[in-house]
């Protein structure tokens, strides 16, 4: 389970550009704070410390105690728009949760024992189609990654979500079983040998 993440935050009493074009300058990454049936509440935050906890690699999958005026507010991270030149963050979104509410959350998917595949072993390829999965689950018990055995896997083989274990209590947003997760591919190499030498031999029959 990811730890929860503190982030220092002050109230903002104007919206709109000039505002937040005066806080960026200033280092501050304007923010709202919302839902949980309570009206929104905008703060802005330092550049540097949301930079690290972006950091982290876990930001999104954890829980974030948002403090301002005094008060931690329990939050997940919903969005961060970045300026699509310099990637400097511009503005984020906390949606509020009480400690045990069921969240949906994108959780990395953590491939184990690659060297136990014997279609990897052979030089077969890692065919990563989904990097995270979305998952529904408390509040309080995020995992922080959800472990792929790759044991035994062949060349051709298809891990699919109903192959998956999930921690108990955490189920799966995504309502397809037979959604992809990952395949065992052959190299392009191998492929490319193995039409050379299909070439050849219709060559030498002809």
């Amino acid at each position: 389970m990811s730890d929860a993440l503190t982030l220092s935050a002050e109230a903002r009493d104007r919206a709109g550009k000039g505002a937040s074009r005066a806080l960026r300058r200033e280092g501050r990454v304007p923010a709202v704070i919302y839902g949980n049936n309570e009206e929104p509440t905008m703060v802005h935050v330092e550049e540097k410390l949301l930079a690290k906890l972006l950091g982290t690699g876990h930001f999104f999958n954890s829980v974030v105690m948002v403090e301002v005026g005094g008060k931690a507010v329990r939050t997940l991270p919903k969005d961060v728009a970045f300026h699509p030149v310099t990637e400097r963050p511009l503005h984020a979104d906390f949606l509020r949760v009480s400690e045990h509410a069921k969240v949906h959350v994108n959780v990395p998917v953590h491939f184990k024992n690659e060297e136990a595949s014997p279609g990897i072993k052979r030089g077969g390829v890692l065919n990563i189609v989904r990097h995270d999965l979305d998952l529904i689950c408390d509040a309080a018990e995020i995992p922080d990654e959800i472990a792929i055995d790759l044991t035994g896997l062949e060349v051709g083989d298809t891990i699919h979500l109903s192959n998956v274990t999930l921690p108990k209590g955490v189920e799966s947003g995504i309502h397809e079983a037979d959604a992809t997760i990952a395949t065992i591919v052959a190299p392009s190499a191998l492929k490319s040998s193995d039409g050379d030498t299909t070439k050849d031999e219709g060559e030498a029959e002809a």
